[in-house]
């Protein structure tokens, strides 16, 4: 092997290509062959090599597959491990050290439904989706499999419960919403017609509706003279969302309405306009901004990042009505929200309620967070 002084040896060398050899046949003859050192600054060209796309492919691709590998072994050996080691040095199950050790609440929920939801066992695995007459049953199946003494370890039994209630209760309500919102409007159904009027009135007591197709449904909101249009997108479940907002919180409905009306006219006095700078607040249009929020918190309810909020308001299942109270709580704050952002016409609303909802995003991702503390019913949770 011949080295010429540009390939001697560094004496501390980078070696950029572990076997790098080829036949220079015009030098060193057809069969000769030469290995060639690269220093860090240099290359075979003198000159810096570019990243290839492909190489750069493939090379994102190698690192994803090399880190799921080594997830799989994680979750599948090294945890399971652990948790045996634990179990061993603590005497209890990794549910025994959940309900011990962490409070009721969204924390200790969430907890119990991820080791459930990827437990070995297929009763735990199953646990999450029983029928909620089931869960008694099925904890007393847990409690068999794990060996545990329900006469030495009573309160397991009770916090188990009330985990699965809110869990079981929270895939329930899932079920319910999409079923509203599955269900379009129907004119020609009376119930569905009564709860439109029943609507109106709520919002315009001291206004009688004219027609049923009129141009007065635009004073609370509507884009038209028949509000069933509307409801395209969202179902029943907007109205249902409007109605109970508009009865249970008639006062603030009734405030909100007249803000998106003539927001220059709100409570704020012209003091606190000037001092806000709500100067050029404009209006909305109520109903729309209310199908709007609904789908909000749809979108919310089905991601599951309103887990946070109803295991820590909800003492055992979730139900509708938690969620038709945290409707309401949304448009209160998207009403101040909307104030605060200070539109420069309704063509930024897209943006303003993007922004808002990455504001309650964040606020679920918070363990302790209740979005509606005075619709709460934390101070109903067992001391568990």
């Amino acid at each position: 092997m011949v080295l010429t002084p540009l390939q001697k040896k560094p004496a501390f060398p980078f070696l950029r290509e572990t076997a790098d050899t080829y036949a220079d046949k015009g030098k060193f003859g057809s069969s000769s062959l030469r290995t060639v050192w690269i220093t860090p600054n240099q290359n075979r060209h003198n000159e810096a090599l570019p990243a290839s796309p492909i190489g750069r492919v493939l090379s994102f691709v190698f690192d994803r597959m090399l880190f799921q590998v080594c997830l799989y072994f994680y979750c599948k050996f090294l945890w399971r491990c652990l948790k045996f080691v634990m179990r061993k040095l603590t005497g209890r199950c990794e549910l025994q050290r959940i309900c011990y050790s962490t409070k009721p609440g969204a924390s200790r929920t969430m907890k119990i439904e991820t080791s459930l939801r990827d437990s070995k066992s297929k009763l735990l695995q199953t646990s999450v989706s029983v029928h909620p007459d089931a869960i008694e049953k099925t904890i007393e199946d847990i409690m068999e499999l794990k060996k545990i003494n329900p006469d030495i370890n009573p309160q397991l039994g009770i916090s188990l419960q009330a985990c699965l209630l809110q869990i079981v209760g929270y895939r329930n309500l899932i079920a319910d919403v999409e079923k509203l919102r599955r269900e379009p409007y129907d004119s020609d159904n009376p119930q569905h017609e009564e709860m439109l009027l029943k609507l109106w009135k709520f919002l315009k007591p001291n206004t009688p509706l004219e027609s049923r197709i009129s141009k007065q449904w635009c004073e609370i909101g509507f884009q038209g003279d028949d509000p069933k249009t509307d409801f395209r997108g969202m179902g029943l479940l907007g109205l249902y969302n409007l109605q109970y907002f508009a009865e249970r919180d008639a006062a603030a409905a009734q405030q909100v309405l007249s803000d998106s009306l003539h927001p220059k006219c709100s409570k704020f006095s012209k003091a606190e306009w000037e001092k806000k700078r709500m100067d050029k607040a404009i209006g909305y249009s109520f109903a729309i901004v209310g199908i709007n929020i609904t789908d909000l918190a749809y979108n919310l309810l089905v991601s599951g990042a309103l887990k946070t909020h109803f295991y820590n308001i909800a003492p055992e299942a979730p139900t509708l009505s938690h969620f038709q109270q945290t409707f309401c709580y949304l448009m209160h704050e998207f009403h101040k929200f909307w104030i605060e952002e200070d539109p420069t016409d309704i063509m930024e609303f897209n943006r303003v309620r993007e922004k808002f909802r990455k504001r309650i995003i964040k606020q679920l991702r918070n363990p302790d967070m209740a979005l509606c503390p005075h619709f709460a019913a934390s101070e109903g949770l067992i001391n568990m």
